[in-house]
């Protein structure tokens, strides 16, 4: 077993892809940026709506909703866009080559010693066709 942070990895499925771990702090710093920005984005919502209080006549709890709302909306946008950097970033380090380039090829560039299963390994002279998820593609 490997720790990847709190959860546990079989040996097996660490060494099938040795960029795990990288890959794995790259998805913990996407998640944490997206937590700053909800912070950040709340926070700075919540005072421009002070600011302007005389001209946004709302209460209190409708502040802080529209606050938690303009954060939970900045968040979103920038854990997805740093959650598809990592994305991108786990190809490059399972292939060797770029999301754009990996599209191209159709996903044929898959080495042999990656493959799972005994029958995949037969097949691999073979080329293997995957989809963008990595699952084999008949």
């Amino acid at each position: 077993m490997v720790n990847l942070g709190v959860r546990r990895v079989e040996d097996d499925v660490a060494a099938r892809h040795p960029a795990l771990q990288q890959y794995a702090a790259c998805q913990s710093h996407a998640f944490m940026k997206g937590i700053g920005t909800f912070l950040a984005g709340s926070g700075a919502a919540f005072a421009v709506q002070k600011m302007a209080r005389q001209k946004l006549p709302y209460s209190l709890q409708w502040s802080l909703l529209l606050a938690a709302a303009a954060g939970s909306l900045g968040s979103y946008v920038v854990t997805r866009a740093e959650t598809q950097k990592c994305s991108n970033f786990w190809i490059y380090l399972e292939t060797g080559k770029s999301p754009q380039e990996f599209a191209v090829t159709g996903g044929l560039s898959q080495p042999a010693e990656n493959l799972s299963s005994a029958e995949e390994r037969d097949g691999a002279a073979t080329l293997v066709r995957r989809n963008r998820y990595g699952d084999v593609v008949e």
